[in-house]
């Protein structure tokens, strides 16, 4: 039952990666991280002083960042590329395709204050386009985890993982609900069982599909909860075995709808299993400046949305 998931504390996603990324680095020695002048933001201090001589500080230079991380797998290295997810895809859009994803090198693009929570930095800052960016190209694996905990072991995962990876996190503070230990790169994972709807959600939206997952269940709706942390590889054989079961869908994510999260188990849906589905996400819009939770509020990425489309794609069946 949802209502047995306890939050364990409050920390943002961004303090996963820079815990992560330190002990990850403490076991591999090829382990390089890389900013664009954003070291503090995405929480590499503890990297910096630990291994100064593993850090490599590129400036406000993306695409050369991404040419050197490049680089840096041909003699062996694992970089981790840091900076705002603005930043590190659609300004380099182009030295990934052909410098990274292309070639298949072995470079860990490590995005931080994804989504509309990062607030009052506004839509120049706010990207909503990156997961399905990055998901288009050939190779790439895509990660969106759900807490600090999930974060942190994505972190340390994608360093054994051989391959281009594009790994989105946040800025705020949030829920801590996983279990570290549960993280497995292209697994899905299940918060609970049910018959009458699937919410499949990913990143801060995971806990706001709990959150509305435990007022459904409070009105008698048999929900199952579902955290899609990999995009890509998509874990369709979950996917399936759930809609299967349920006949009908929510896809909530941080994201724009169009390309993202939704698109993908729409996808699968279509190939095998066709149900109906509804979308919780931002409608072919950039963001603006405002609190995180106003924001997501604003643009029909709460709680109370998701409840609502629980209950309008369920009378669509």
């Amino acid at each position: 039952m949802l209502n047995e998931i306890q939050v364990t504390g409050n920390k943002d996603t961004r303090s996963g990666f820079g815990d992560g990324i330190l002990e990850a680095a403490r076991k591999n020695p090829n382990i390089v991280a890389l900013t664009a002048d954003l070291a503090g933001s995405l929480k590499l201090n503890g990297f910096m002083k630990e291994f100064p001589e593993r850090f490599i500080q590129c400036g406000i230079a993306e695409a050369n960042m991404m040419g050197i991380a490049a680089g840096l797998t041909v003699g062996g290295k694992i970089p981790y590329t840091t900076t705002f997810a603005n930043f590190s895809t659609g300004r380099v859009y182009d030295q990934i395709r052909q410098s990274i994803a292309y070639s298949g090198k072995n470079v860990k693009i490590c995005a931080s204050h994804a989504g509309l929570t990062l607030g009052e930095d506004g839509a120049t800052h706010q990207i909503l386009e990156d997961i399905g960016l990055m998901k288009m190209l050939p190779g790439m694996t895509v990660i969106v985890p759900a807490d600090y905990n999930q974060t942190k072991a994505a972190t340390m995962a994608i360093a054994d993982y051989q391959g281009p990876v594009y790994l989105r996190f946040g800025r705020p503070v949030w829920p801590i609900f996983t279990n570290d230990a549960d993280f497995v790169i292209g697994k899905a994972q299940q918060f609970s069982e049910g018959s009458d709807v699937t919410i499949f959600a990913c990143g801060h939206m995971v806990w706001k599909a709990i959150e509305a997952g435990k007022i459904l269940q409070e009105k008698g709706v048999s929900v199952e909860v579902i955290n899609i942390h990999t995009i890509k590889p998509l874990d369709e054989e979950a996917v399936i075995a759930s809609i299967k079961k349920t006949k009908c869908a929510v896809t909530a994510e941080e994201h724009n709808i169009i390309g993202g999260l939704g698109d993908a188990i729409a996808q699968v849906a279509a190939k095998h299993c066709p149900i109906p589905i509804e979308y919780i996400g931002t409608n072919d819009t950039f963001g603006e400046s405002g609190k995180p939770l106003e924001l997501l509020k604003k643009y029909g990425l709460d709680t109370d949305f998701i409840v609502a489309a629980a209950e309008k794609v369920m009378a669509r069946k």
